[in-house]
């Protein structure tokens, strides 16, 4: 028998200027929790990485590729047949390894502060992303994740449940921002990736911030520059607030404008 919960519609805001959707891991958080827990306890980090590559490549997609590697976890935690790796296991090691952007939260108070709403777009689960916050941003246990569900079943193994299982990416990241493109007029979209996850998403936004990450996994900045995609690195969101508040706080639209063409500039 299988445990899972049913996956709720997201919140629209309507009627507000700009608007923040950001990825989860590897962006909000300092390292990806999947990666981490398929490299410790799934097939490692080198077949994870080929993974990633394949996907960038257009080789295989995102959704099956992800479910090889929880599938991974699952079988490797096998002894005489019992599943060791179950996912409340997996669940506790990621909330008590994975840290958040120390700038994080100031961020999130700044951007509520001018009535920006922030959601986390991920196509990780929920249950270990809110595992995660309760631990380290626990003031911010209200704020809205779009993302996928676990299946869980009697013998401790689980599975994902993709919110949009008919697409490659499983959480098809473009139809969180749809809904703002085609709203009149159209709010402002800043969203905030990284990786092979954002993919879909990175064409929809306004303003893209990329993150760069010093271990060299930096899919979506490289598909970006393939696909001559405008976007701005960022190391912290603290670096991001700064030139999101030029973009915010411009007297004019025009200078608005202006400022948003300066600073993404066309990819040569």
């Amino acid at each position: 028998m299988s445990r899972g919960s049913p996956l709720s519609e997201p919140v629209i805001y309507h009627g507000k200027k700009f608007i923040v959707l950001s990825d989860w891991d590897g962006t909000i958080t300092t390292q990806d929790s999947n990666d981490f827990v398929t490299d410790t306890f799934g097939m490692g980090r080198t077949d994870r990485v080929a993974l990633n590559q394949r996907i960038r490549n257009g080789e295989d997609n995102f959704r099956d590729a992800f479910r090889k590697m929880i599938v991974s976890v699952v079988e490797n935690g096998k002894e005489q047949g019992k599943v060791k790796h179950t996912f409340e296991f997996c669940k506790n090691a990621v909330a008590n390894n994975i840290k958040v952007d120390s700038t994080f939260k100031g961020f999130y108070e700044f951007c509520e502060t001018n009535d920006i709403p922030v959601v986390v777009v991920s196509s990780g689960m929920e249950p270990i992303i809110r595992a995660v916050l309760n631990k380290h941003l626990a003031s911010l246990d209200g704020i809205q994740i779009i993302s996928n569900g676990v299946e869980s079943y009697d013998d401790g193994s689980w599975d994902i449940q993709y919110r949009h299982p008919e697409s490659g990416f499983g959480h098809d990241k473009s139809k969180a921002i749809a809904p703002y493109t085609t709203m009149q007029p159209a709010p402002i979209v800043f969203f905030f990736g990284d990786g092979v996850s954002d993919l879909s998403a990175a064409r929809g936004a306004t303003c893209l911030f990329v993150k760069h990450k010093p271990n060299g996994e930096n899919e979506l900045m490289e598909y970006c520059i393939i696909n001559k995609i405008k976007h701005r690195l960022f190391q912290s969101f603290e670096e991001a607030q700064g030139l999101m508040k030029l973009i915010i706080f411009a007297e004019t639209e025009e200078e608005r404008q202006s400022i948003i063409a300066r600073e993404w500039p066309e990819v040569a």
